[in-house]
């Protein structure tokens, strides 16, 4: 197996010091947002035997193995991260799958350019993804009910707010979602940011269940990503705990430290809470107008210790091992290809000790024995 050596992205919404502190290093006083772990070609992680991607474009087959390149092609399908969010990041939708291959072939017959700011897909492949709080972490995922999104806008007494509660009332559900987010997202920039001060102020009067609005504004005054973000279910992950979040569904991540997993793709369409492009009709394509529960997943535990995130997906199979001071070795050996993260304690993987933040990789079917004290996250595919 190799021990990876990753590259950590300095977006403004990370932390400072989350994984400074988890890795045990010291802070530079620059944001540090994520820390990939992967064979993503805009930050690979470099192994002795040269970056992830070239290790596995070598030979495929023995790195992956053959029922994943069969299933997902030469390629490592996941991308795994530690994230740490210092304040929101963009209120996002990502495509299913039919949708990322519809809109990539679309604007590459349209001739936009791939880093072109207001390219909505730059690839072919969807990116359903699963966060796992290592802290208390703060998020918003899937549509209100309705009536419930109604009842938080009224109380702020605010009267430029009063047609989107009006219109919230209206049935059906799925219909009064669209209209609101697409009135919300549409109107005048100066009245709406007058709206969202007025909602800034109340917010912040109110505290309780709109402590986390105001928090939002105060990261993002007068953007419309404000109100819509009302619409949405405010969740707070204890450690442990994880959201799965899958094609259509509206959320942002607020704050906190957490192992993120993904399919390989920058797919991302934007609703707010971002100086970036926002395609209001594209977007309006992509969103699935449902309330929802947010979904609050829990692990499910086996008999050897491993404790699976259940997800709907292929593309990766997310675990953890919580190894006691007097366990044994535990093989994890399969078929398949894994990267392993070390989060809490330290846990001996083959040859390499690992401490909290740091990973291997370990080809398919290579000896995979782990033993020691403390948490291990296991990411791999299903095939």
């Amino acid at each position: 197996m190799d021990r990876l050596d990753n590259t950590i992205r300095p977006y403004a919404w990370g932390s400072p010091t989350a994984i400074p502190h988890l890795l045990g290093t010291d802070p530079t006083g620059e944001p540090q947002a994520e820390m990939w772990m992967g064979a993503h070609p805009g930050a690979p992680s470099r192994t002795g035997r040269g970056t992830l991607v070239e290790v596995i474009d070598a030979d495929p087959e023995k790195e992956l193995g053959p029922a994943a390149v069969a299933k997902f092609g030469p390629r490592l399908p996941f991308l795994l991260k530690i994230l740490a969010a210092g304040a929101p990041l963009s209120l996002q939708v990502h495509p299913d799958l039919e949708q990322a291959k519809e809109g990539y072939a679309d604007e590459e017959r349209r001739g936009i350019p791939v880093d072109a700011p207001h390219r909505n897909y730059k690839d072919a492949n969807h990116k359903p993804e699963l966060i796992c709080a290592l802290t208390e972490f703060d998020g918003l995922c899937g549509f209100r009910d309705p009536l419930a999104a109604a009842g938080l806008l009224d109380d702020l007494g605010i009267d430029s707010l009063k047609p989107y509660v009006d219109l919230l009332h209206a049935h059906p559900e799925d219909a009064a979602l669209r209209e609101v987010l697409t009135a919300i997202l549409t109107a005048d920039p100066e009245e709406m940011s007058r709206t969202v001060a007025e909602a800034t102020i109340a917010c912040t009067r109110l505290g309780g269940a709109y402590a986390p609005y105001a928090d939002i504004a105060h990261h993002y005054p007068g953007d419309p990503g404000v109100i819509a973000a009302m619409l949405l279910n405010h969740v707070r992950l204890q450690p442990g705990e994880a959201l799965y979040l899958g094609a259509g569904v509206p959320h942002a991540y607020l704050n906190g430290l957490g192992v993120e997993i993904m399919a390989n793709s920058d797919n991302v369409l934007r609703c707010g809470l971002t100086p970036k492009h926002v395609d209001v009709p594209e977007l309006l394509r992509i969103v699935r107008f449902r309330p929802s529960d947010p979904g609050v997943l829990r692990p499910e535990a086996s008999p050897d210790g491993e404790e699976l995130y259940e997800t709907p997906i292929d593309e990766f199979r997310l675990s953890r091992y919580v190894l006691p001071e007097a366990g044994g070795a535990h093989d994890l050996t399969r078929a398949t290809p894994q990267i392993l993260l070390c989060t809490a304690g330290t846990v001996r993987a083959g040859e390499h000790d690992l401490t909290p933040g740091r990973s291997v990789f370990v080809p398919a079917g290579e000896k995979a024995e782990v033993s020691g004290t403390g948490t291990l996250f296991r990411a791999t595919v299903v095939a």
